[in-house]
């Protein structure tokens, strides 16, 4: 099956095609894609509130402020988005009354990757150039009252991996990779095991054999980035197989070598795909079916700023992975 795109482009200037129309065009195919998948693997987006995903996620055109409000109902309803990523939780605490917003909106089964708030996993806070140690870094308490437990009171049923995402170091401060595995360790060891928790990395120096044999003792995954200052998904698989956990996490977020406030600009209103990436679709579906074959899981989220709009890569890594399911499928016939 080809992944290109062919069912719900977006419909000319003039045409009289509505919205919601489009969109049953664009949920006939992914329904079509979600039963060609196999069982485990989960995609979404980093966040929903896009008003440039009117046809692609929505039906008709709304404000940002009331999608990030109660967009989650209509973009749960889209047969290829099955988890989605809560970015918000990473720059502030998470009331529990939103939480409850949100749990009504989804239905049952459906879970949320939250990040974990960079009070604590930030080793410095404040603006570049200006930024102070952190003395929160790596405090169990404080992930426990600004996340674990608003989500285990109000959102449990609904509460999927929690990613660490640790950001770059200050350029001529922080910690060698020994002293943040020495760190990561203790806090590693801490964590409540009511949830699930995978680690992202933002500077390369850290991923190192040592790493990977820390998460495996603590049955921590990693999450395979696609940012800026990282290597491909398939070089971090590489060095920390996908394998070793009981799921992982991929996350999609801009191509190595650009930066968010330039891709951002570029790609709005995040409705089409402006710069495919072949490489890092490839990489992805490897990681994901080298999960899939351990019966595992598989949670691939898709920032908006990866390619130009994240429902649309969704919709060409489900066609990709569907064809090489079947090929699978395919050789294992003849082979019988």
């Amino acid at each position: 099956m080809s992944d290109q795109l062919t069912l719900f482009e977006p419909a000319p200037i003039g045409e009289p095609d509505s919205a919601a129309a489009q969109l049953r065009r664009v949920h006939d195919e992914a329904r079509c894609l979600a039963r060609q998948l196999p069982d485990g693997v989960f995609f979404g987006t980093s966040s929903w509130s896009f008003p440039g995903w009117k046809g692609l996620v929505y039906s008709s055109a709304q404000a940002q402020a009331g999608l990030a409000r109660t967009g989650l109902r209509e973009y749960a309803r889209h047969p290829l988005l099955t988890t989605v990523g809560v970015d918000r939780s990473y720059y502030a605490p998470m009331p529990a009354a939103d939480l409850r917003e949100y749990a009504a909106q989804l239905p049952d089964g459906f879970r949320c990757c939250f990040k974990a708030p960079v009070s604590v996993t930030g080793f410095a806070l404040g603006v570049p150039g200006r930024q102070t140690q952190n003395p929160d870094f790596l405090s169990i308490e404080r992930l426990i009252a600004d996340l674990l437990e608003p989500c285990a009171a109000v959102f449990a049923s609904h509460t999927g991996p929690i990613v660490l995402e640790f950001p770059p170091f200050p350029r001529g401060r922080g910690l060698t990779p020994a002293e943040f595995n020495t760190r990561l360790d203790r806090f590693l060891a801490a964590l409540p095991r009511q949830f699930e928790y995978a680690v992202e990395l933002r500077d390369n120096r850290l991923l190192t054999p040592t790493y990977r044999a820390l998460l495996a003792r603590h049955g921590i995954a990693h999450t395979y980035n696609y940012w800026s200052a990282m290597p491909l998904p398939g070089e971090q698989a590489a060095i920390v197989p996908p394998e070793e956990a009981d799921f992982a996490v991929v996350r999609l977020l801009l191509r190595p070598g650009t930066w968010y406030e330039d891709q951002r600009e570029r790609f709005r209103p995040f409705n089409r795909l402006v710069e495919p990436d072949e490489a890092m679709r490839a990489d992805t579906i490897a990681v994901v079916r080298r999960v899939l074959a351990r019966k595992k899981r598989a949670f691939v989220l898709v920032n908006n700023k990866a390619e130009g709009s994240s429902p649309l890569t969704i919709m060409a890594l489900a066609a990709r992975l569907a064809a090489a399911d079947a090929a699978r499928a395919s050789s294992s016939a003849v082979a019988g």
